[in-house]
């Protein structure tokens, strides 16, 4: 297989890990001196950029899509600019994209899975929607085999999204009444995933690479901090905390839903390690 990822960041690097040998890799760097450690071939390209794509067209069996959308707008020219450059030649047969969980919007605490409506609230969210439907009808026009992996907040020890950083700054988390469902992944966990979609997922399907857990924020936050010997943050009311807390930061908290992972379960054939949060910090 010769694999091309995009977006070599930290989940990245955690697949890269996992590659067995036989496995030819690159990685679209924008800045290949910041990426010189990880002794792969570097391909320089900038999403942004489209003609600085050029050389990526018709030297891959699979890629993997890990790069972010641009952060203003509702639309997202990055993929566009991808999906035009590798098909320049014939196109890759497996091409796996992680997405996010937003995309579903709120539910209200409702339990969902890949057949609910894509409901995307925020423009970060509907950035995403739009990478997935112009993923979608690139690969029917190309034969492409695609999975979109839909991931929610991704932590690890080592790395940023860690309930440390919150628990530290003392943000408050709302009261029980007010407050909504969250999902998470280890970031071991989505890259193992990644991985097995590449081999072995069912093409133009969407899954659910989540954890197992299904707790709301604040009890999620309150046994982070019981874990982790630190003070458990302060419960406010929504009212409270849109004083206090930032428009993205609130954003968060407008969202409920739980998530499952059957799918990803039977089609991938992976379980996550770190089934719930506390097992990963």
């Amino acid at each position: 297989m010769r694999l091309l990822i995009v977006g070599c960041g930290d989940v990245g690097q955690r697949v890269l890990r996992l590659l067995p040998r036989a496995v030819s890799v690159a990685v679209l760097a924008r800045t290949p001196a910041k990426l010189r450690h990880l002794a792969v071939p570097l391909i320089q390209g900038d999403l942004d950029d489209p003609r600085s794509l050029r050389r990526l067209a018709g030297g891959f069996d699979a890629v993997m899509h890990l790069a972010p959308p641009p952060t203003q707008g509702t639309t997202d020219p990055r993929t566009r600019a991808l999906v035009q450059a590798l098909s320049r030649s014939h196109a890759p047969r497996r091409f796996v994209y992680v997405s996010t969980t937003g995309v579903y919007g709120d539910w209200a605490g409702a339990r969902i899975d890949e057949t609910a409506a894509r409901r995307a609230q925020t423009p970060r969210a509907q950035r995403r929607v739009d990478a997935e439907d112009v993923l979608r009808a690139w690969a029917v026009r190309q034969g492409v085999g695609l999975s979109l992996l839909r991931a929610p907040g991704i932590y690890a020890a080592d790395r940023e999204g860690h309930p440390r950083e919150r628990l530290l700054a003392g943000r408050p988390v709302l009261r029980a009444e007010d407050d909504v469902f969250t999902n998470h992944i280890h970031a071991d966990d989505l890259a193992r995933a990644c991985w097995r979609a590449l081999l072995v997922a069912k093409p133009l399907r969407a899954l659910n690479v989540v954890d197992d857990s299904e707790r709301r924020m604040g009890d999620h936050f309150d046994l982070a901090a019981d874990t982790l010997g630190l003070p458990r943050p302060p419960r406010v009311s929504r009212a409270e905390a849109t004083a206090l807390l930032s428009p993205m930061q609130m954003s968060f908290l407008s969202e409920s839903r739980r998530i499952g992972n059957a799918r990803a379960k039977r089609e991938l054939r992976w379980q996550p390690r770190y089934p719930l949060p506390e097992s990963g910090w």
